[in-house]
């Protein structure tokens, strides 16, 4: 397959395409997963020219980050590599860990597992409650004068977090979800982020596949992670389809696919914004970049807007505990 001229926007000092590539599937969360195939996977993205790779440190807790290091081996110049560190695994669950100390591990580790000397964009994946982000910051920024990190976001993050944060050290891209059905603390960090000329990626674009048009019922996500989310329990299921409707009925209109409209709106929300949908599949790469041919009226993105009001969506977007650690 031919390599495609893929429109570029800017985060920070970075230009990427406009639709990036979320690699948290790739690990297991959605499914069953092999490697090898991921690696494939990965190599035919880079041979199309979606080259804008969103990784973490716990996508798999490293296998995520080890497998695209094989992955990209001899080819790291055709790559614009982000990935995330700051979750932690505790003897309850899941933690969250911003001090300077863990700031400077986790990126050694990372770049171990990645096989790399540099990673491109550098995101705090949840804020530490109990560390100040300036503290964090500040060690991220040490990253960068080692020369270890190009650019440094943040993910999930509060309006006020993101204005101290970017005090410390310019911060390039905010990483929040961000879909026509769950947008509301994505458009409110957004005033912010783009006050202060900062990039945002959307992750989630495609509201875990609710806006893809495939999702018929709750057996769909049964032996997932989605399947935990209050979002997709069957009292939220139905009233979350019915809104996606609006994006079924408008594709046919188009003549294309329901995530191809989804992420089309998303597209034209501004050119700040950079939407990584995820998948394993090659054919639904190639279905997500052809969205940047879909081209949304001015009324028909609104019509959209207001079939979906921000905030009418059913259920959490993670389960209670979980919550607590986003937008923070």
């Amino acid at each position: 397959m031919a390599k495609l001229a893929i429109e570029k926007r800017r985060l920070g000092g970075l230009d990427v395409p406009a639709i990036g590539v979320g690699l948290m599937s790739l690990s297991g969360i959605y499914g069953t997963a092999d490697d090898d195939t991921s690696i494939d996977f990965i190599r035919y993205a880079l041979d199309r020219g979606a080259n804008f790779l969103d990784s973490a440190d716990m996508y798999g807790w490293g296998q995520n980050e080890t497998l695209v290091g094989k992955a990209i081996k001899g080819r790291r110049d055709e790559v614009i590599l982000a990935t995330k560190f700051g979750q932690i695994r505790t003897p309850t669950g899941n933690g969250v860990d911003g001090r300077p100390d863990y700031v400077q591990e986790a990126c050694e580790a990372s770049l171990k597992r990645l096989g790399i000397d540099v990673i491109d964009l550098y995101f705090q994946h949840r804020v530490d409650k109990n560390v100040p982000i300036e503290d964090t910051v500040g060690a991220m920024a040490r990253l960068v004068e080692q020369g270890k990190v190009r650019y440094l976001g943040l993910s999930e993050a509060h309006p006020d977090t993101i204005r101290r944060a970017h005090k410390v050290h310019p911060i390039a891209a905010v990483e929040s979800e961000y879909s026509l059905l769950y947008r509301t603390d994505a458009e409110e960090a957004i005033k912010v982020t783009r006050a202060l000329g900062i990039g945002f990626v959307a992750y989630a674009p495609l509201g875990r596949s609710f806006l893809t048009g495939t999702l018929k019922s709750v057996a769909d996500v049964a032996n997932d992670r989605r399947a935990d989310h209050p979002r997709f329990k069957a009292e939220n299921f139905s009233r979350n389809l019915d809104l996606a409707s609006a994006v079924e009925q408008m594709a046919k209109d188009k003549g294309c696919t329901a995530a191809q409209v989804s992420l089309a709106w998303l597209l034209a929300q501004g050119d700040d914004i950079v939407p990584i949908p995820g998948t394993k599949r090659k054919e639904r790469l190639d279905e997500n970049l052809a969205a940047l041919n879909v081209k949304l009226t001015q009324a028909e993105v609104e019509r959209l807007s207001q079939a979906i009001p921000a905030g009418a969506a059913a259920g959490s977007r993670y389960p209670d505990g979980q919550m607590k650690t986003i937008h923070v």
